[in-house]
């Protein structure tokens, strides 16, 4: 197997370092600095962005051999600063680390435009951040594109089409906004420890503006509430978004009778026009 940079194997990193995997922080670890340069390529070309990356590691090599501008790394979990700070030292001036939690620190002041997004997100966080960063109060946002890992199941709610299981609130979030897109599937056995399930890293360009006209709050509320009660019709799960729902609901095109899994993105983004009236 190749090496990527001049650093020790990850496997080696992680014994001098003691960095065995902490459940709670929903760590797996890739060790396998390929693969880990793979995934960085379905980021783009990164020589003139500055990247975000959130639980850095593997990845973090991947993308600073792949030629990024910049990584500022976030990572809650002090025992990694020191692996990560030998890695710093062999990117001179290309990698931050910032030790903290990613839900409660903004990363923005450290990094400069254009910004894209890639990290193999802890399982504990990753959808959480991901709904984050689909719904910031402006549009277009900070990032140019994410390039996450996600446990698999999580990968095809995103990607998600009308009329499947799998269809609901993350779809109309990422795709109303975004074209999003599974770029590469990864096995259990990829990971230390391997996780119970497979993943998968989803690719996520973001649009210049939203793929149909909607408030966003407004949609939010209505695609919330149609979900929430996925196996009722939805002249009864959205009888709490407005009075008239039913009427509404037909001037949007949608049949009452209809549930949430049946109707596209358009027409939920004419519904939620139709409720801003209200």
């Amino acid at each position: 197997m190749s090496a990527i940079d001049t650093l020790p194997p990850l496997r080696e990193v992680i014994a001098t370092h003691q960095l065995s995997a902490r459940k709670s922080l929903g760590q797996n670890f890739l060790l396998d600095l390929n693969l880990t340069a793979k995934i960085a390529r379905q980021a783009g070309d990164l020589s003139t962005c500055d990247v975000l990356e959130i639980g850095p590691g593997g990845l973090t090599r991947g993308l600073l051999s792949e030629g990024a501008r910049k990584v500022v790394a976030v990572e809650k979990d002090t025992r990694c600063i020191a692996a990560l700070n030998d890695i710093a030292t062999a990117y001179p001036g290309q990698l931050e680390v910032i030790n903290g939690d990613a839900l409660e620190i903004n990363p923005l002041e450290h990094l400069t435009p254009p910004i894209r997004v890639a990290a193999n997100l802890p399982y504990n966080v990753g959808t959480e951040l991901l709904v984050r960063w689909l719904t910031p109060p402006e549009w277009p946002p900070f990032w140019q594109s994410l390039t996450l890992m996600f446990q698999r199941e999580v990968a095809e709610r995103i990607v998600a089409q009308p009329g499947s299981k799998a269809y609901g609130r993350l779809a109309i979030l990422a795709q109303w906004r975004a074209e999003a897109r599974i770029a590469m599937s990864l096995p259990p056995g990829a990971f230390t420890p391997p996780p119970k399930v497979s993943s998968a890293v989803v690719h996520l360009t973001a649009l210049p503006e939203p793929r149909y006209p909607a408030d966003a709050s407004t949609l939010s509320r209505v695609v919330a509430a149609a979900f929430n009660q996925r196996r009722k019709m939805l002249r009864a799960s959205l009888k709490g978004v407005a009075p008239d729902i039913e009427d509404r609901l037909i001037a949007a095109g949608i049949k009452p009778t209809d549930r949430a899994e049946q109707v596209p993105l358009e027409a939920f983004c004419a519904l939620a026009r139709e409720v801003k009236k209200t």
